[in-house]
């Protein structure tokens, strides 16, 4: 070996080499471990997430579908408890079912009769009539007959009103024009608002009973199934009336198959609450609606309020046409099934990303529920060949088929009513489909926090009925931004995980409604015609609800954006400052609130970009402590906004920012106790109904200020 004739390199040879392992050791002990070892670790960009997109398959949507919808499967029958089991089979993962014992109701007898005083009556047969040509014709006869689940038994014999939709402004209008429903059988259309409410607000109004009918200006505006995708003349939608989420006789508990003691509440009692009907009531068909029409005398009605071309003039009566009306229905306990697969996560497996969809139906349930349960199972099968081709998610993630959701969510209600605690420590979030397809044109629904990665994730999806597009771009084609819409109605399975546990939530489907809706012209033909004909649809939902639980599942970071849910605050106090115009109340203790929520948003952004950050583009090893706290605080926020209290008068829901509108279940309002609270403050106008609204107000301000201190992560 030669000396060395350079002294300035062998000064500096050894504090070099030295800085060069350094590096090398910062390199190894702070960059991820890709590097060097192969990933356990998936995120945004991960190929499992493109690869998914690959996997997907129309015949088998079509396929299970088709099994699904075979028999007409009602909550708790034998053909209900095929379908679970089907569905517990087709599941690819460890999966299991849990029982509850729930009251439930059918019809017993049913008639009506329009009586008239120079001739014999007129009875309604109260059947629909299946057309020869449909496959499904032959077994239209099991499905249930048409009637109101929860509906008062009685008979009633009365003169007939027309209320229109049978919303509050209907009464009050009706009031305006001297019209006296007291004592009154009304008859009013299906549309606008929850049937359950048209009933309770006749009953409101003095109504004796409500016959609740599908008029075709809605319901038949074009060629009528099966040669055209709207409702037959005979066709009629069931439904549920009970005005309270799961078992009317166990409010805020559950009960299990087997368990000998278990708590009750009677059914009088369930009436005096408010939460089922007082006064009978009927669903009927359009024809026999337009036959009640022709009988109704008195004013004529608006013209607003009118029917379509060609029919009678529709008048406001009371009378002269007098109807009989006899229901008598039976409450009965009886057993209900919710079906569930697990995937265990590897990193987090204490932290739960849940997929939900109801499995019963009124009838056959091509739509409704079941396009939604033949898209989870494709979606299954999918994250079945993700996971032989090594793909594991960091959480778990649990697939949720519930039972008896048409009666009143009772399955998830009780699910989640019996894993509450559990739930509230560890749920991330809820996506929920219940009906996947009810024709073309996406949307959904949420809490703000997850309105940026449903935008992203629309636009990794095409569009299944214009493939050269994204549903991204056909989303956004008619509005000058994304119509991702609020979550605060209480029409599916996502309204005891929101509104009654505070879980953040999304909602979503393609198409907005459908006429033959709870009808027995809602089978696997319908959906072959006009719904889906090549089951893209389908296809396409399963999709996007996919790539979203997937992110959510195995991002390192949670995708959610808290900055948007601070415009969404402010929103909703611009509605509630319009409403209160001129009244004694102040909104500065909310929007102080909003303010202070708003810099803890943009403070844990900050925080995510500081963990997310990357050495010459590659990602560094995050400090896996401050990564779940992190996680836990964007998690826990959506949980301040839960109020042990709940909404005066309404206590079961308990989410003081998003929930139902006091008078439509399916309506979604921005505070719903400050709104509450200014409807009867409009009505009295006094002092005290004015406090209240102050008091609510404070409220909010209180929960909106919770969720910022969960947030900042500190303590005051």
């Amino acid at each position: 070996m030669k000396p060395n004739r350079n002294p300035t390199v062998s000064a500096f040879s050894t504090p070099l080499l030295l800085l060069l392992c350094l590096i090398t050791l910062y390199l190894i002990t702070t960059i991820s471990p890709s590097l060097f070892t192969i990933s356990t670790t998936t995120s945004s960009s991960s190929p499992y997430h493109s690869l998914f997109l690959s996997l997907s398959s129309n015949t088998s949507a079509s396929s299970h579908l088709r099994r699904l919808t075979s028999l007409p499967h009602i909550a708790s029958s034998h053909a209900d408890s095929l379908a679970a089991s089907y569905v517990l089979s087709s599941f690819p993962f460890p999966s299991h079912s849990t029982s509850y014992s729930v009251l439930l109701s059918f019809p017993l007898l049913r008639s009506l009769s329009l009586l008239s005083p120079s001739s014999s009556p007129l009875r309604f047969s109260l059947t629909e009539i299946p057309a020869p040509s449909d496959p499904y014709s032959s077994l239209a006869s099991l499905a249930v007959p048409t009637f109101h689940a929860y509906a008062h038994s009685g008979a009633v014999t009365a003169p007939l009103t027309y209320a229109y939709y049978g919303r509050v402004e209907d009464f009050d209008k009706l009031r305006s024009l001297g019209i006296n429903v007291t004592g009154t059988v009304v008859l009013a259309r299906y549309g606008k608002i929850f049937r359950g409410d048209i009933v309770k607000n006749s009953q409101d109004a003095g109504a004796a009973a409500v016959l609740v009918y599908s008029d075709y200006q809605d319901y038949a505006q074009g060629d009528v199934f099966p040669d055209g995708q709207w409702l037959p003349q005979t066709g009629v939608q069931r439904g549920s009336t009970l005005r309270m989420q799961g078992d009317p006789s166990t409010p805020g508990w559950s009960c299990r198959v087997g368990e000998e003691e278990c708590e009750r509440v009677d059914k009088e009692e369930i009436v005096r609450q408010g939460f089922m009907p007082a006064v009978p009531s009927l669903p009927i068909s359009g024809k026999d609606g337009e036959e009640l029409h022709k009988a109704i005398g008195g004013q004529v009605a608006p013209d607003d309020w009118q029917g379509r071309e060609g029919s009678p003039v529709y008048h406001l009566g009371p009378g002269p046409g007098v109807v009989n009306l006899t229901y008598l229905g039976n409450e009965t306990l009886r057993k209900i099934q919710n079906v569930f697969a697990v995937i265990e996560g590897k990193e987090e497996p204490d932290r739960y990303v849940l997929l939900g969809n109801h499995r019963d139906a009124w009838t056959f349930g091509a739509v409704d529920p079941n396009s939604g349960t033949a898209s989870l199972l494709e979606l299954a099968e999918r994250l079945f060949k993700l996971q032989k081709k090594g793909w594991r998610p960091r959480r778990t993630i649990i697939l949720c088929n519930w039972d008896a959701e048409e009666y009143g969510l009772i399955g998830s209600t009780e699910w989640v009513e019996e894993n509450r605690e559990v739930l509230t420590s560890r749920a991330v979030t809820y996506l929920n489909v219940d009906s996947a397809v009810h024709g073309p044109g996406y949307r959904a629904s949420a809490t703000p926090q997850l309105d940026a990665l449903l935008i992203e994730a629309s636009k990794m999806v095409k569009d299944p009925d214009n493939p050269s597009q994204t549903i991204y771009d056909s989303w956004i084609s008619s509005s000058d931004s994304v119509p991702v819409g609020r979550l605060g109605g209480g029409g599916s399975d996502h309204a005891p995980f929101l509104q009654h546990i505070g879980v953040p939530s999304v909602d979503m489907a393609f198409g907005t409604g459908y006429p033959v809706y709870h009808s027995i012209f809602d089978d696997y033909s319908w959906m072959q015609k006009f719904g889906d004909p090549m089951f893209q649809r389908h296809v396409a939902a399963a999709s996007i609800w996919g790539l979203v639980a997937l992110r959510l599942a195995d991002d390192e970071i949670l995708p959610f954006d808290y900055v948007s849910y601070a415009s969404e605050l402010k929103r909703g106090v611009k509605t509630i400052e319009e409403a209160t115009a001129g009244s004694p109340v102040i909104l500065s203790p909310l929007y102080k609130s909003i303010e202070e929520f708003n810099a803890a948003a943009t403070k844990i952004n900050d925080e995510k970009k500081v963990l997310e950050k990357k050495f010459w583009g590659i990602p560094l090893r995050k400090d896996q402590s401050k990564l779940r706290e992190l996680n836990d605080r964007l998690i826990m926020a959506e949980r301040a906004f839960i109020d042990g209290q709940g909404l005066s008068g309404r206590e079961w829901h308990k989410h003081l920012i998003y929930g139902t509108s006091k008078y439509d279940d399916y309506g979604s309002k921005p505070y719903p106790g400050i709104d509450d609270a200014i409807i009867e403050a409009k009505k009295l106008n006094t002092t005290d109904a004015w406090r209240s609204v102050q008091h609510e107000i404070y409220r909010a301000a209180r929960a909106v200020k919770q969720s910022s201190l969960v947030l900042n992560g500190g303590l005051s």
